[in-house]
């Protein structure tokens, strides 16, 4: 292997050796073969340490911590380990297409920024249906925490970013670390906090390039993450967002967090921190109203039937999106929340045209 790879992975991981093996491959097929894949244990792992051994590859690496810390931490350290001018993420339970990397460095090569994060669409694999996120690009001018969180419907959204799909300058991810004991918004955090700094823009890739798979009978984080804490995630992070995304956030994650509460106090206070310190829409109005009074159960059949997801796929043009926030997060290896996007549109995707991986690369730039 060459001294300094064109681009290091970093898969964080615990317990799911059959999992994480599926990942590392996909890793190491890529088109792009100049890179190292760096796959940190959170903690003891006699199961997956031999899993990893069977795949043989000089390019693989495996760091295993002495406890658990949590998938931010084990990102962290996949990081500081890393040893190329590019960092690429992976989390353990999906896949990437055989041209992401290459994809993405094509990208970073027209970038006119110093520090150009990549990103791309991505395909999303459920046992119901398999469809393309983000539904859309961001708009010129758009800030992109708007992008991120702002609804257009009552039971979606339309941004979007997802671990998986992130490449970034490694200097940058050592200057932006993930923040460690943040259980949800781990994306939207570092993201957020990641653009804020003048020589960072965001690019994405209209072609999926990343197999999201979020099967349903597997342990996923449930409502009872605890609302609280991601209120104090968010107020800490205003001076970074507008008010439009302060009251989006407010209205529709974090309410989807607190509603199974049925407590009208908490229901007065989100309501009153997003008009305190937010700037709300009438979607978002609607969106608070449907998501303390509609049951969950009844909320998805009405999402699943407006948004055309009991069939097969979704088209191109028009994915369907699960609700954001604490209904759709799976597991985080090493961790017992979401390493998911809770972003309002968080779901997940497949290709825009033609088949995943021979579309044209587009991307849109914004700040």
């Amino acid at each position: 292997m060459p001294s300094t790879p064109e681009v290091s992975v970093v898969v964080p991981t615990f317990a799911r050796p059959a999992l994480v093996s599926r990942a590392v491959r996909s890793a190491l097929a890529q088109t792009v073969t100049d890179i190292e894949v760096i796959v940190v244990v959170d903690g003891p792992d006699e199961d997956t340490g031999k899993a990893l051994a069977e795949i043989g590859d000089p390019r693989l690496r495996v760091v295993e911590l002495p406890g658990k810390g949590g998938a931010p931490n084990a990102r962290n350290t996949g990081v500081r380990e890393a040893r190329a001018p590019w960092t690429a993420l992976l989390d353990d339970d999906d896949e990437w297409l055989p041209t992401k990397l290459a994809a993405q460095l094509e990208l970073a090569r027209a970038a006119t920024v110093g520090s150009p994060i990549i990103a791309s669409r991505l395909i999303n694999k459920t046992p119901r249906a398999q469809f393309v996120m983000p539904r859309r690009l961001p708009e010129p001018g758009e800030p992109i925490c708007e992008y991120l969180t702002l609804r257009r419907g009552l039971f979606h959204g339309d941004g979007f970013i997802q671990t998986s799909t992130i490449m970034a300058p490694t200097e940058l991810l050592r200057r932006v670390p993930f923040t460690v004991g943040l259980r949800r918004q781990q994306e939207l955090d570092w993201t957020v906090r990641a653009i804020s700094h003048p020589d960072v823009d965001l690019l994405i890739a209209a072609e999926p390039l990343v197999l999201w798979h979020q099967d349903e009978d597997r342990p996923r984080i449930s409502l009872s993450s605890p609302w609280e804490a991601q209120l104090e995630w968010l107020r800490g992070i205003r001076p970074l967002i507008t008010p439009r995304a302060y009251a989006a956030i407010t209205m529709s994650i974090i309410s989807s967090m607190a509603a199974p509460t049925r407590s009208f106090k908490v229901f007065r206070l989100l309501l009153a921190e997003a008009r305190r310190h937010g700037r709300p829409s009438l979607v978002d109005y609607l969106t608070f109203l449907q998501i303390w009074l509609l049951p969950p159960q009844l909320r998805h059949r009405v999402r699943d039937r407006i948004l055309g997801r009991r069939g097969g796929p979704a088209s191109p043009e028009q994915p369907a999106s699960p609700e954001p926030g604490a209904e759709t997060g799976r597991r985080a290896p090493g961790d017992t929340a979401t390493d998911a996007a809770g972003i309002a549109g968080s779901a997940t995707s497949t290709g825009t045209t033609g088949t995943a991986g021979t579309a044209g690369i587009e991307a849109d730039v914004r700040r």
